[in-house]
């Protein structure tokens, strides 16, 4: 049966052979996979390029939709296998792309069109502003963030055509997705680059509990007619790391309640949790109930569930009707003619004989044709258009049976033939323009608070977030034109509109420029009539990808933070460019802040710490009660090391003192380093 449009669809991760077969035949109604690189899971299984194909084929045969993950973000010297990669996709016949680095997007748009373009939960989308530019710029899905209400997922799909799509059930993320550089920090390997090496989970403690960077598991499945009302019209499983059963137990669960049944939340708590489930984010409930971690007794309860969930996937999930007419005439070939719709065929066999004894009826007839149930086909009621005193054995319909699904399977499943575009699009980035670096370099400083600033006549730049310019309007006279605003990393919708209009009054009194930190603040900022400057967060890593915000309208981009300074320097084709050359990184960004208790944030300051195994100790910032940062125990530092082409950088100013903040601007012009404690962090590594 073809899934009704407006019905949402039950999407489901693939990590390999074994969960697309598990999730396929458990009845999801799309996938998402990864082939070997470019995708958020590449210690997935995933697959190699054949197998790649004969995945997708397996899929299209059976009705089920194919969204391929290529949302990592690239370096310029990957854009050459990017771009095999991107025509091999296209060749297979998939139905979409999720992606997050804009070079990658711009490519699908441009050289292939046929791929639905989806926006990656790592692109960090929680708010209208980003949904709505995400829209404009051609995305046809959008993968929101975890971390939202109920109230706010409507919102959003209330103010765009676009699809949306959320995460339904599985693993939560301690940090926003796209916003998290603590695997990148404490090991080089990127959770932007599909390495997160997942230390979140490890021991970190504060004054209110152990493994405080670690959050339940989600389960909405309860919530799903709530979310369908809300507009949602894909429901996203998370795990392509899990094993089959995982997989079937979760499709399971969701197809149940969908039908109106009531699912085996216990079966599914047991085949994987962290101590239980929570749906804190989406009912609003954001306290200290969200935490928890993998225990002995998780794993032990998963063990008697495994064979159980083996029999949701034995067979094949009946999902394609068909509708079949047999003619049989005395004289004439058998013929089977079957449709599912799109495509029919036609088989023949030998012509009928004449009936001995009982002769072939329709009803007979339909008791082979029927028997369907090792194919993802299904027929209700066969027509038979059937001369009398006729016979024809059912050994003789079975193989017209089998050879007409054969022809079918073959018709369904080819690919379509489309044109290899690799060299287009390495022509197109090749064509980017390449704009030296002036030879001295501007001085950009970022505060925390107004208290931190002071003026510098070395500074080109100060930037201070819109929340302390709209305290200390006075800030304007100050620092001139020097000056921009900050916007939150993490605005949510209802705080958008008092965004706008409070940048629009500093507007009226002056300020010129805003920092975008995410793709919404983009937007916002634009609407306000504000110069656009993006900051580090918007995780820029090649010339393709600059290019775009280029063209987005942004002025200039800090560029990722966990780039080799060495790869900076082909970045270079319009807009100015720059780096932090100081400062300590905020490595997560929290909406479950690790100093809530049962009752909320009560009396918290909105500064505190958090430790780790070996005692290191990690500032906490609040903002405004929406959200927290953990910034790195140690503050990055460049000085000494070879420094890149770029028109600016950046110090990056946090928990300092006031004091220090002067102290440490004064040694860094001086060529010198800060005293105490600082890291290279990956500026003298090569990104994986």
């Amino acid at each position: 049966m073809q899934m009704d449009p407006f019905y949402p669809e039950i999407l489901a991760p693939v990590g390999g052979q074994a969960q697309l077969f598990a999730a396929v035949k458990s009845g999801a109604d799309a996938v998402y996979f990864g082939a070997a690189d470019f995708n958020a899971r590449r210690n997935a299984e995933n697959f190699t390029p054949e197998g790649f194909a004969a995945a997708v084929r397996y899929c299209r045969i059976r009705g089920v939709k194919c969204y391929i993950t290529l949302n990592t973000l690239l370096t310029d010297r990957e854009l050459p296998a990017f771009a095999e990669t991107l025509a091999l996709v296209a060749a297979s016949g998939a139905d979409a792309v999720i992606v997050q680095d804009l070079a990658a997007a711009a490519a699908v748009k441009e050289y292939a069109p046929a791929l639905a373009l989806h926006a990656s939960t790592q692109m960090a989308a929680h708010n209208i502003s980003g949904a709505k530019l995400l829209e404009e710029y051609g995305f046809n899905r959008i993968v929101l963030a975890r971390e939202l209400s109920l109230k706010e997922i409507e919102a959003i799909s209330g103010a765009v055509s676009c699809e949306i799509e959320v995460f339904v059930h599985g693993a939560h993320c301690m940090g926003f997705s796209g916003l998290c550089y603590t695997s990148c920090a404490f090991g080089s390997r990127s959770a932007n680059r599909g390495l997160c090496a997942q230390p979140c989970r490890l021991d970190f403690r504060n004054e209110r509990r152990d493994h405080c960077l670690s959050l339940k598991d989600m389960s909405l499945v309860e919530h799903l007619g709530e979310l369908k009302n809300a507009g949602v019209c894909s429901f996203k499983i998370e795990g392509r790391m899990k094993r089959p059963e995982y997989v079937a137990a979760a499709v399971n669960a969701c197809r149940v309640k969908l039908s109106g049944g009531q699912p085996d939340t216990e079966t599914l708590k047991s085949v994987f949790s962290r101590g239980g489930f929570t749906d804190g984010y989406l009912t609003s409930h954001i306290n200290g109930e969200m935490f928890g971690r993998r225990t002995k007794e998780d794993v032990v309860s998963a063990a008697g569930v495994l064979k159980r969930l083996q029999r949701l996937y034995d067979k094949e999930y009946p999902r394609v009707e068909l509708d079949m007419t047999l003619t049989a005439q005395a004289g004439q070939p058998l013929r089977l003619s079957v449709s599912d719709g799109p495509n029919t065929v036609a088989v023949q066999g030998p012509p009928p004989e004449a009936a001995l004894t009982v002769p072939l009826t329709a009803e007979r007839a339909a008791a082979s044709l029927t028997k369907l149930g090792d194919t993802p086909y299904f027929c209700k009621e066969p027509e038979a258009d059937i001369g009398p005193g006729l016979a024809v054995p059912a050994s003789a319909l079975n193989a017209l049976r089998r050879a007409a699904v054969e022809k079918l399977n073959e018709m369904r499943g080819a690919a379509p033939e489309v044109p290899d575009k690799t060299n287009a699009i390495l022509s197109r980035i090749e064509a980017l323009p390449f704009v030296p670096a002036p030879e001295k370099k501007a001085l950009r400083l970022r505060f925390q608070t107004a208290e931190q600033a002071f003026d510098c006549p070395e500074c080109e730049t100060v930037i201070l977030p819109l929340r302390e310019v709209a305290a200390h309007t006075e800030l304007i006279a100050r620092f001139g034109a020097k000056l921009a605003a900050e916007i939150p990393v993490l605005l949510f919708p209802a705080d958008e509109n008092a965004a706008l209009q409070t940048l629009v009054s500093l507007k009226d009194k002056g300020l010129k420029a805003g920092v975008a930190e995410n793709i919404g603040a983009v937007k916002l900022l634009k609407d306000a009539g504000l110069e656009v400057r993006c900051g580090a967060h918007m995780n820029v890593t090649n010339r393709a990808a600059l290019s775009e915000l280029e063209a987005l309208g942004c002025k200039d981009t800090t560029l990722s933070f966990e780039l080799h300074l060495n790869d900076m320097n082909a970045l270079r084709c319009g807009g100015k460019t720059g780096y932090i050359a100081y400062g300590r990184l905020p490595l997560m960004r929290f909406r479950a802040c690790p100093q809530r208790d049962e009752k909320g944030c009560g009396k918290c300051p909105g500064r505190a710490e958090i430790t780790d195994r070996k005692n290191e100790r990690f500032p906490l910032l609040c903002d405004g009660r929406r959200y927290s940062t953990m910034f790195n125990s140690t503050p990055l530092c460049s000085v000494g090391l070879t420094e890149p082409q770029t028109d600016f950088y950046t110090l990056y100013f946090t928990v300092e003192t006031p004091e220090q903040c002067r102290e440490i601007t004064s040694r860094i012009l001086a060529g010198q380093k800060p005293e105490g404690r600082i890291t290279a962090g990956q500026y003298n590594k090569r990104l994986l």
